[in-house]
């Protein structure tokens, strides 16, 4: 993926508070670490924290207090880019980012019987390798409907299909709904995904509903449980 599609890494800090700021690791009212204790857990400058809080607080999520600190205000709503993102590293947490393996238009019966589209429509392929905090973490497939664009590369892509929907194609994810099983990793794995074809691994199949209240996207799954999680909580 080149740089160009690429999240802004303050983007990419102040998406990954307030994943955990939804996610419960942080509460209305607690008050952040200090900036140079925030940074060095994040492996940031400071400097680039100080954007992403910016950020946050521009869009009230944080306020801060002279003399005091940082504090959350508010939980984000689902415009978050990573709202609906559920994986987290064994440890906690974790900054997403995904390499764009391939781009192809072509039909599947299963897919598009689940996007309510006859057998023969025409659908988009996304394969990636998602990675947290570096480490690749799992391998996705997911799928749209064919006519939303006539052509995509895997150079315009951006790494946030979410944001690719909104900017691009005119529609955002509003809800979804995963069913998490046990699956085997497939056959198109990427070199840097550790566990072997064919083994055990963890296995979510995801149905995504649109702002026009349709599923507009179906995904697939497969994640390395020595590494990662999934992990759902409410507050």
């Amino acid at each position: 993926m080149s740089e160009s599609t690429r999240l802004p890494l303050f983007i990419q800090i102040s998406e990954l508070l307030r994943r955990e700021i939804s996610a419960g690791y942080w509460l209305p009212g607690e008050r952040l670490p200090t900036e140079a204790e925030l940074a060095k857990k994040l492996g940031v400058a400071v400097g680039t924290l100080r954007k992403a809080l910016t950020e946050l607080e521009s869009n009230g999520l944080l306020e801060r207090k002279q003399g005091s600190g940082t504090y959350v205000k508010t939980t984000p709503d689902n415009s978050a880019v990573y709202h609906f993102f559920r994986l987290e590293l064994q440890s906690g947490g974790g900054l997403p980012n995904a390499d764009i393996l391939n781009v192809e238009r072509l039909s599947n019966t299963h897919v598009a019987s689940l996007l309510g589209l006859p057998s023969n429509a025409p659908l988009w392929r996304f394969r990636r390798l998602r990675k947290l905090d570096q480490q690749p973490a799992a391998m996705e497939e997911i799928w749209i409907d064919g006519r939303h664009i006539e052509h995509v590369t895997p150079e315009e892509v951006v790494e946030s299909l979410y944001v690719y929907y909104r900017d691009k194609l005119g529609f955002w994810i509003s809800r979804v709904q995963d069913s998490i099983t046990v699956g085997h990793v497939p056959d198109w794995k990427h070199a840097d995904f550790a566990p072997d074809i064919g083994s055990a691994c963890g296995y979510i199949e995801r149905l995504s509903w649109s702002n026009h209240d349709r599923i507009d996207e179906v995904s697939f799954t497969w994640y390395d449980p020595e590494k990662v999680r999934y992990a759902a909580r409410w507050t």
